[in-house]
């Protein structure tokens, strides 16, 4: 099948517009059923009522798992950022009330929040033993909870439709854990290119939910040691070992 050039590509899949459909064709080193994983993670989000891309199918394209899901016409909020800086409240205000209508969603048989940040912290080879169980161990004596976390959620993973309605798009991260835990790991990632935004996200999400600063920065260490086994090329893994070192001082 011939599905033209991309239109994006990203750490682990390319993304195609074919048929006015979306073929996102994932990379040849990744595991068997790793398209299957992702999708139903998108699907069970768009089962609970969320603005999600609806899944179409699952399959094999020219030798590589895809997914085919709908073409979501628009832009994303992040773009229409860059485009008004004016209006970075309002977006920012929409993005966290879509955010907290994820996170009032109970995902009881969903895949855990602890099991998987565990793992990530095992396997960041920028961390030494000592760190490595100082992590595990702060996550431990963490309260378990099974609310819905997107995982990578930020202003460009909400799409706008020209008709004006949202779609949360990359569910690929998601899982069921403690929601500070992801209003943190999005404002590390606005921290990461925009001070200023980071902290305008933080302040609206504490002032709309009723959580503190602190109770979401408790979430430092642990979701910062995880990113490290990410190997994100945009990620400065000296400025994750400072966070991880500034909140979690051993002895």
């Amino acid at each position: 099948m011939n599905l033209g050039m991309p239109i994006a590509k990203g750490n682990t899949a390319e993304i195609y517009l074919y048929q006015n459909k979306i073929v996102k064709v994932f990379n040849d080193h990744l595991p068997d059923g790793e398209s299957s994983y992702e999708a139903s993670k998108q699907m069970y989000a768009h089962s609970c009522g969320l603005p999600v891309p609806e899944v179409y199918d699952v399959s094999t394209i020219n030798g590589r798992q895809a997914i085919v899901m709908e073409f979501v016409k628009g832009r994303t909020l992040g773009e229409m950022l860059l485009e008004d800086r004016d209006q970075a409240e309002y977006y920012m205000e929409l993005s966290v009330d879509i955010q907290r209508n994820i996170h009032h969603i109970v995902a009881d048989s969903f895949d855990q929040m602890a099991m998987k940040l565990s793992r990530q912290i095992e396997s960041a080879p920028q961390l030494d033993w000592k760190y490595k169980s100082a992590l595990v161990q702060k996550l431990s004596r963490r309260t378990s909870e099974n609310h819905l976390c997107h995982g990578d959620f930020h202003l460009f993973n909400i799409m706008m439709t020209e008709t004006n309605e949202v779609k949360i798009i990359d569910w690929v991260d998601s899982s069921a854990g403690d929601i500070r835990a992801d209003v943190y790991r999005s404002y590390l990632l606005y921290i990461q290119y925009d001070q200023e935004l980071a902290e305008m996200y933080l302040r609206l999400y504490c002032k709309k939910s009723g959580f503190t600063r602190e109770e979401i920065i408790e979430w430092a260490p642990i979701i910062a040691g995880a990113r490290l086994s990410e190997n994100v090329l945009s990620e400065k893994n000296e400025r994750l070992m400072e966070i991880v070192k500034r909140h979690c001082l051993l002895k």
